[in-house]
């Protein structure tokens, strides 16, 4: 299949800058780039139309941008805390989705959508873990996601305890106590 050209209408992360001409494969362009208004195709007339509006557009880039940043100061270093059901080794009985995510973020203060989310894969185990959200192509800040089976266990988790150490020396000592007490059982 022969490559599409189009000129981008804003960043777009591994692709280009606005105004750039990139040739992408035709679902790409089709189902993805053209449908969010993130590029259009590259013919005379379309790029006679963004040379002439490119000023303004870039206005609006910058305008949208500095009100990212804004946002990203007066949020920086935000935690949200989602509860789950997980099983003794840890593991969740599912998955956090940049649904879920995109949920507390909106709960803590920061109206987002999930597809502002960034996943490098999905969060299938209790503990912090840190997740991009992207405001503005040019403009992302880090959220820590605190996966938790209680309120409780989420305050520890902030605080840097180990949930799953802690159990496991409670059940050395309960065995130490037990292989003590056993002998002097059986000696008496």
């Amino acid at each position: 299949m022969a490559a599409v050209e189009l000129i981008l209408l804003q960043r777009v992360e591994k692709l280009g800058q606005m105004g750039d001409m990139v040739r992408v494969k035709p679902g790409y362009a089709r189902n993805y780039l053209l449908p969010q208004r993130k590029a259009i195709r590259a013919n005379k007339d379309n790029l006679a139309k963004f040379e002439a509006q490119r000023a303004q557009l870039e206005a609006q880039n910058i305008k949208r941008r500095e009100e990212a940043e804004r946002v990203a100061e007066r949020v920086g270093g935000l935690s949200v805390v989602v509860i789950r059901q997980a099983g003794e080794s840890g593991s969740l009985y599912g998955s956090v989705s940049s649904r879920d995510i995109a949920d507390a973020c909106t709960a803590a203060g920061l109206t987002i959508n999930r597809s502002q989310v960034v996943l490098e894969h999905p969060i299938k185990s209790l503990g912090l873990t840190a997740v991009r959200v992207v405001l503005h192509p040019e403009v992302s800040i880090p959220v820590t996601v605190n996966v938790a089976r209680s309120p409780e266990e989420a305050e520890k988790q902030a605080r840097g305890e180990a949930i799953g150490g802690e159990a496991a020396e409670e059940e050395v000592s309960l065995e130490e106590l037990l292989e003590t007490e056993v002998p002097t059982e059986t000696e008496a």
